[in-house]
């Protein structure tokens, strides 16, 4: 009797459960058993691991075969257990030592003819090893830069079973013949998913790619809107966009990441971890370290906005863009149950799947940016009357928003057409990118040294119960804000959501904290009344 066993990981969301694979070899008719919970592509294992061994050279033993997936009760699903389980079974013919395999963990899919090919998560399931205790790991060679982003970890890269085999062997080991130049590398298709590319709006565009073709000195005028996107990046604010077509609510949406801070290690990594699980790493630059953007079309059904889907749950719009921006443009035109699943993860940063088979949990800390017309043909506005809707359907469509929804979005900003005047006037560009990112990564130093030592980043995570009691406001600063409270202006969530936001006002002007001026400020984001104050941070600081 032989027997061999090694270790790989099994998905579960963004984390993973360390799995020990066991292969044993007993006398008898020459069969090839898998148990443990498989799903249909880890069944068909069989067939690949088979044909994989005796194509790399090897001898495929000829006796009863069972391979055992241990703990049996966590369901496994996925190809990325072929490796672990060819180099069990080989362990356990002795064509390896078996006391080499003990301690890997091994994770990659095997082609026909033994090449490793790459398999989604293995970011989070490296995590996974590392967090079990494993030093040692092995993946195909395309992913191991992703794989060499957790410390501590030894990882050996391979490009074929033949190339593992000879170095757990200690042999010599085989030279691969390298692709064609030119040709794409077929083993990459393993880490894309299809129907996530760039034409649909769900892949993650960080803001290095906005850097050069999207500045904020192209949007002509719209000094409120402005103001408030720079806000929004400074505290992690939502921010909700209305006015009428072509007015540059798309096009600020598109500058809002390029403003943002570049993310911290540890962000980039949970970033990254999301991306890894839904097939959208950008081929050669394993690590996301810019704020992703994810702009999905109004048709997006519930499952693609927060997760889930059939079979394993895969992450949706909302943790793709995890410590970056959800842009919902022409928002009135989603499904009004699809937009209310958004209020409990704008609330706690993350999503929670439950499924039969179990439950996965999802991050999903966003700035959420909404985007609207004032009514179906795009032209009501309280100046003009060169709208052409009933009322009726002016106040159908204003409703498709939900009051829960819009309460727990900070600023409310309406945005004017841009006059003849403004786009003709030499010199009407405003301030570039890079001016209102230095402001805004300044107010973000600001708020980390006095967020210190606790478990928040920006503003905007600030519990209300902490701003009230720690973090007041100037003597006499919320006076106005507590009269729009008594008036019903303003619920208990609102006038901690103005105290907020007044916060990151300070930090972008400079003050140790919020006055009677910056809180107007942010009752005038909040509810779009004027306050008399100037809308221009850069021309208040």
């Amino acid at each position: 009797m032989g027997f061999a066993r090694t270790c790989s990981v099994a998905p579960v969301g963004v984390e993973g459960v360390v799995v020990e694979v066991q292969a044993d070899l007993e006398p008898g008719v020459a069969a090839f058993t898998l148990v443990g919970l498989p799903d249909k592509s880890l069944t068909e294992s069989r067939d690949r691991v088979r044909a994989a061994v005796v194509n790399s050279g090897g001898e495929w033993p000829q006796k009863k075969l069972t391979v055992g997936l241990s703990p049996a009760s966590v369901p496994k699903a996925g190809s990325g257990f072929d490796l672990a389980v060819a180099c069990a079974v080989l362990g356990a013919a002795e064509r390896i030592d078996p006391r080499v395999l003990a301690d890997i963990v091994m994770i990659g899919e095997l082609g026909l003819d033994g090449r490793v090919r790459p398999v989604r998560g293995i970011l989070p399931a490296v995590l996974a090893a590392a967090d079990a205790g494993y030093e040692q790991v092995v993946v195909p060679e395309c992913a191991a830069a992703e794989a060499s982003l957790v410390p501590g970890v030894s990882v050996l890269g391979v490009r074929s079973l033949r190339q593992l085999i000879a170095v757990l062997a200690e042999e010599p080991v085989p030279d691969e013949e390298p692709d064609e130049q030119g040709r794409p590398d077929p083993l990459l298709a393993g880490l894309r998913m299809p129907g996530t590319g760039a034409a649909t709006g769900m892949h993650s565009v960080g803001a290095a790619q906005h850097d050069h073709d999207h500045d904020l000195a192209d949007v002509v005028g719209q000094t409120s809107a402005r103001t408030a996107v720079e806000v929004a990046a400074a505290g992690g604010h939502h921010l909700f966009l209305e006015g009428p077509p072509g007015a540059g609510k798309t096009m600020l949406a598109e500058r809002l990441p390029a403003v943002l801070p570049r993310l911290t290690r540890e962000e980039s990594l949970e970033v990254t971890a999301v991306h890894s699980v839904a097939g959208l790493l950008p081929p050669g630059k394993p690590l996301i370290d810019a704020a992703p953007y994810c702009a999905p079309h109004h048709s997006a059904t519930m499952q693609s906005l927060v997760g889930g889907g059939p079979g394993v749950a895969r992450p949706g719009a909302v943790s793709l863009a995890h410590r970056g921006v959800l842009f919902l443009d022409e928002a009135p035109e989603f499904h009004s149950q699809n937009l209310d699943a958004l209020r409990q993860p704008l609330e706690s940063g993350h999503v929670v799947i439950a499924r039969s088979a179990g439950v996965v949990r999802f991050p999903a800390r966003f700035l959420l940016m909404l985007a609207a017309n004032p009514c179906p043909c795009g032209r009501f506005s309280q100046r003009d009357s060169l709208c052409e809707c009933p009322p009726s359907a002016i106040r159908r469509y204003q409703s498709r928003l939900s009051g829960p929804l819009l309460d727990r979005v900070d600023l409310r900003v309406e945005v004017d057409p841009v006059t003849r005047a403004q786009l003709t006037e030499p010199g009407a560009r405003g301030e570039s990118t890079a001016t209102v990112a230095g402001r805004v990564r300044q107010a973000r130093e600001r708020a980390a040294a006095r967020l210190a030592g606790t478990a928040w980043r920006t503003n905007s995570e600030v519990p209300g119960r902490e701003l009230r009691s720690r973090y007041h406001a100037a003597p006499g600063a919320m006076d106005e804000a507590e009269r729009n409270l008594e008036r019903g202006m303003l619920t208990a969530r609102g006038i901690d959501r103005v105290l907020r936001v007044a916060w990151t006002v300070a930090d972008l002007v400079g003050h140790d904290r919020p006055d009677a001026t910056d809180v107007a400020l942010a009752l005038q984001l909040r509810t779009g009344v004027p306050r008399g104050v100037p809308m221009a941070i850069g021309a208040s600081a």
